[in-house]
Order: C-alpha cells, then sequence, then structure tokens
C-alpha cells in the first residue's frame, strides 16, 4: 500500500465508524443494588443478600430501522458488580437502529476454546474468574449470596449459569442514533433475575446450582434473563479521540542502550499486562534482584527483602510472623512472591495495587524494614554503576529503586510445576498419579447432595491458572486483631476478608492463612471440610453448606494432598 492512503484511509475510518459505549446500573427495581444488605427478598418472601454478580454478553447486533441485523463481531464484554459495569465496542458503522442484540453468554465454539490464548486483559481471560476450569468451558452468569434463615442465621446461595444450551439472547428496543462517541445506558435489575417471570425460591428450588442438565434453576435463569435488560437512554458526542487512543506511554530512565529481558511463559498461561512505563530489561531485572537482597534498605542493615521471602520456601517465610528491625513483628505471615505480573492487588488487605507500591510498603513499615526514603540513596552509593546501566544515569531516586524492585518481581514466574507438565502435555497421556488424578478432580468438582455430586469445592476462590481469584473472602477465621480488608476500606461488610492465596508451591509455603495459624495442608483441608466459624461475612461458597460441611472421608483428604503437591515448581525453589 502507498504510504501516502494511509492518513486518507484512517480519516475515512473516522468518519464512518464509531464507538459505542454501554454502561450498565445494577438495579432492584428503582434503587441501585447493595452488596452485603439483606434488604432483598424471593416472591416466597426469602430475604437475601448479594455478594457477586458477574456474567460475560457476546454476539452484539444492531438492528436497522428496516429490520435487518448489522452484527458486531469478535467482541465481547465482562460485567461484574464490584469490579467492571462498562465496556465500549468499537467499529460500529455510523447511523440510525432501532433494536441492540447480544447474548449472555458465549456461543458453543467460543465457550469450548482454550482461555488461555487470550492476554490478562481480555474479557475472556481466565484471570476474570468466570472459566469453570480446566476443560469445560465458561459460566455466562455467576450470582452468589446468602439467605437469612432467622435473624441470627445466614446460609449461603450460588448460582452458575453455564453450559451451551443456556446461552441465552436478549433483545433491547431502543432508538440509537450512533455517532463518534455514542454512550447506551442500561438497567439490569436483580428483581427481575430471582421473580420474573420464574420465582426461585432457595428453600424449594436449592441453594446451589450450576447447570446441570434439567436443572430447574438453570431454566429459570434463562427465562428471567429476557425480562432483565433494558436500556433507559442513550447519549452522543462527537469527539476525535484517535490522538489519546494512540498515545503511549513513555518508558522512565530509558538508556540508550539496553537489553529486553527474556520474559517468556509457555502456552497454557495468558499474557500478562507488563508494565509499559518499565519495560523489562536484564539491567534493570538485575539491579532489582541485588536491591532485593540487600540488607542496606533496612534501617540498620540486618533485614532485606530476601530475609522474609526465602527461596526454599517459595518466596514466603515458614516464621508465623516475620521479624522486622529491632525484632518488632510484621503483621501477617509473609506472602510468597511468585507470578506477580498477573496480580492487580498485594498483600492480605489489598492495600497495594500494583508492585510499584508494594515494594515501599515493606521498606518504610517500623515493623519490618522501618527505612527512612530520603536516607536511602546515599546508603547505596556502591551500586550507581547498576544505576547507570539501568537507567542510563547514576543518579538513585526512589522512583528508580521501585521500578528496580518491580523488575526483578516481575520476572519471578514458577509455571513448571508436575501439574504444568500434565497441563501441557499434548500427547494426552497423564503424568499424574490415580491419587493425584483423584485430588484433581475433588478439587474441581462442587459438593451438592441434591445432584449427588461429591467435591471439595476448591475451585470457587482458587481459580485460574494461578489457582486465585485474586479477591477477598471471609473464610471463617476470626481474627481479634486484624479485620483484614475492613482496615483499608472501613467497611463492616469487609470484616476478616483477606486476599485469596495462590496455592503454587502450597507445600513448600506453611504456615497457612493470613496469620500462619495452621501448620500443615490437613488442618487447611480440616478448616474448609467442617471447622470454620460462622463469621459475620462467612463466604457463601462455605456457608451454603450449612453444618454438615463437605463430609470428606480421609481418603479424600489424602488426595487432595497429593494434588496440591503437584503445584510444587523444583526450578522456583531452585534457581540457577
Amino acid at each position: 500500500m502507498p504510504r501516502y492512503l494511509i492518513p486518507l484511509l484512517a480519516l475515512f475510518a473516522e468518519i464512518t465508524a464509531a464507538e459505542l459505549t454501554i454502561s450498565i446500573d445494577h438495579k432492584y427495581q428503582e434503587s441501585p443494588v447493595h452488596l452485603d444488605s439483606f434488604r432483598y427478598q424471593t416472591t416466597t418472601s426469602e430475604t437475601y443478600a448479594l455478594t457477586r454478580l458477574s456474567y460475560l454478553i457476546s454476539g452484539f447486533k444492531l438492528q436497522k430501522p428496516d429490520g435487518t441485523l448489522h452484527p458486531i463481531p469478535n467482541q465481547h464484554a465482562w460485567i461484574d458488580i464490584k469490579k467492571n459495569t462498562s465496556f465500549t465496542l468499537k467499529n460500529i458503522p455510523l447511523g440510525n437502529y432501532q433494536a441492540l442484540h447480544f447474548h449472555v453468554g458465549l456461543d458453543k465454539k467460543t465457550n469450548h476454546l482454550d482461555p488461555s490464548k487470550y492476554p490478562a486483559s481480555h474479557p475472556l481471560s481466565s484471570l476474570r474468574n468466570l472459566h469453570w476450569n480446566w476443560a469445560q468451558g465458561y459460566i455466562f452468569l455467576a450470582i452468589e449470596g446468602n439467605q437469612l434463615i432467622n435473624p441470627t442465621t445466614k446460609k449461603g446461595f450460588v448460582f452458575h449459569l453455564a453450559n451451551d444450551q443456556n446461552l441465552t439472547p436478549i433483545k433491547l428496543i431502543h432508538p440509537l442514533n450512533i455517532k463518534d462517541q455514542t454512550t447506551a445506558n442500561l438497567t439490569f435489575d436483580l428483581k427481575k433475575l430471582l421473580n420474573s417471570p420464574q420465582p426461585i425460591s432457595f428453600k424449594s428450588d436449592s441453594n446451589i446450582s450450576h447447570s446441570d442438565k434439567n436443572d430447574p434453576i438453570a431454566t429459570k435463569l434463562t427465562q428471567n434473563l429476557k425480562n432483565t435488560f433494558t436500556i433507559t437512554n442513550t447519549t452522543t458526542r462527537t469527539t476525535n479521540t484517535t490522538q489519546q487512543q494512540n498515545k503511549k506511554l513513555t518508558p522512565l530512565h530509558l538508556p540508550q542502550t539496553f537489553t529486553p529481558y527474556p520474559f517468556t511463559i509457555p502456552r497454557h498461561i495468558p499474557i500478562p499486562d507488563l508494565p509499559r512505563d518499565n519495560p523489562l530489561t536484564n539491567e534493570r531485572v538485575a539491579l532489582g534482584k541485588t536491591l532485593f537482597h540487600d540488607t542496606r534498605l533496612s534501617k540498620d542493615n540486618t533485614i532485606s527483602c530476601a530475609s522474609c521471602h526465602q527461596h526454599n520456601h517459595a518466596l514466603s517465610d515458614p516464621r508465623t510472623k516475620s521479624p522486622g528491625v529491632n525484632q518488632a513483628l510484621s503483621l501477617r505471615n509473609s506472602m510468597p512472591l511468585q507470578n506477580l505480573a498477573w496480580k492487580n492487588k498485594f498483600f492480605w488487605d489489598g492495600r497495594a495495587s500494583t508492585l510499584r507500591e508494594q515494594v515501599l510498603f515493606p521498606i518504610t513499615d517500623p515493623s519490618e524494614m522501618h527505612q527512612n526514603l530520603t536516607l536511602l540513596p546515599s546508603k547505596i552509593t556502591n551500586l550507581k554503576p547498576l544505576f547507570k546501566k539501568a537507567f542510563g544515569n547514576q543518579e538513585i531516586t526512589t522512583q528508580k529503586i521501585t521500578l528496580a524492585l518491580e523488575a526483578h518481581l516481575l520476572t519471578l514466574t514458577s509455571l513448571n510445576s508436575k501439574f504444568d507438565q500434565h497441563i501441557r502435555n499434548t500427547k494426552g497421556n497423564t503424568t499424574l498419579t490415580e491419587q493425584e488424578q483423584r485430588g484433581f478432580k475433588l478439587f474441581f468438582t462442587e459438593n451438592d447432595p441434591r445432584t449427588r455430586k461429591r467435591g471439595a469445592d476448591c475451585f470457587h476462590c482458587h481459580s485460574g491458572p494461578f489457582f486465585s481469584d485474586n479477591s477477598f473472602h471471609d473464610t471463617g477465621l476470626p481474627s481479634p486483631a486484624d479485620n483484614g480488608l475492613q482496615r483499608i476500606t472501613n467497611k463492616p461488610t469487609d470484616q476478616f476478608k483477606f486476599l485469596t492465596p495462590s496455592l503454587r508451591n502450597i507445600a513448600l509455603t506453611a504456615p497457612y492463612m493470613h496469620d500462619g495459624r495452621l501448620k500443615t495442608l490437613q488442618q487447611v483441608i480440616d478448616h474448609y471440610d467442617h471447622t470454620h466459624a460462622k463469621t459475620p461475612n462467612l463466604d457463601p461458597n462455605l456457608s451454603k453448606h450449612g453444618k454438615a460441611g463437605l463430609q470428606l472421608t480421609p481418603q479424600d483428604k489424602a488426595d487432595l494432598i497429593a494434588f496440591l503437591k503437584t503445584l510444587t515448581d523444583p526450578k522456583f525453589t531452585n534457581p540457577p
């Protein structure tokens, strides 16, 4: 193509194509939905509170006034009431339309594609926590919460709409005048979802559904979904945003010469969103590794980052709490540092959303390294040559320290366990023993007496390629001195909620839980089997089992432990 034609074609695209942003308000009739609030009722007067609402949308089409449909192919949306309630469809032809069509769920082909083909930011990435497990497709709609049995007792409910036959078409009639920038505001009515036209009862129907064949709850949800959405209004503005969209973040302190770091991952792992302003180079990674092991980052020059993140324990600490300067103790057990390139929440309470924020907390915390950042550069002047290689000049600043540490931490990947080798085996020959396979099946199987399913139900929270949903849950571990996420949000409904840790290398990261109270994997499984307390915000995926618990047998527990040990990566724990 002649070079001079490119600007003309780009201009033509701007004139003839637009963007349609869809914003969804989740309401109960006319009022916004409030999570963790027992203010909602089914038609049978069962009171409930919602804790999760998440779903996938696909198959977008715009209907023209003459009735013809214009498809918008290969575009998908992930909606989560807590995290994401809007999305933008691109390359929409300008014009007037009379209806918007889409599906809740995915077509059969897409539903059974390998989720690892999608990058971490994609709506269909397994990191969105709507992929069923390693083989069975996607969850189209997840709605979870608690029903109020009496003023002092609640029981969880978990409804997961899935499977090809439950792909649900939605048609919303409303005039749409698509210009450069158009927004359609939709409403999702929670009351209609559970009540109209097919009322759902936790007592009569069940408090658990995973869309098995002939499941009445799945049938009712698909009927109700057709009435759940409405378009309330549309707005249009004409703005040239091409320059903003194409604007790239400028790399910070990038030297004229550098060596790109070979960041490689196996095919079954999604591509991460690496920071564009801090490109991975060998020079920055090397400096970050040096800083990670340098005790001068602590006030009294006795503790480094590696002191509390030890390689033979998968970069965690075998001590219940880590000793800081002057023998002060950290608030919580040290989390392992692995596969951080795919995370967006750090620490047990999620107080940091980037590694750049995370690295400064332990350095400045009085109970850990207690370092004054203004004094730190003068303590490590001998590292100026490394700073010059990494950043183009030898000036040492706090920003450069954080960039270097971030670069090193991003490279700490653990993706070659026995389980990974099993997943990658293209010949179909399993590398797992019979006991490990039984544990694998238990781990990914729902425990639902109604459908005679017996499983350990682990996958709800420990999902995806990193065996963590990267979310916060109350798992029935009351902590008198530690309220978890509530320390950050000040919300009573976040009391005792902690970030789900990854289970990779779990056999090496004892003790367990945020305070290290459980010393063995056997104790952890016993806790989830039957001993979790009825804490105020106990997760529905635990409270749904009631007093009986999971009722795992000793053999079940042994099989689970055998499977969990397959998540150990020897190359990660014994680096060259």
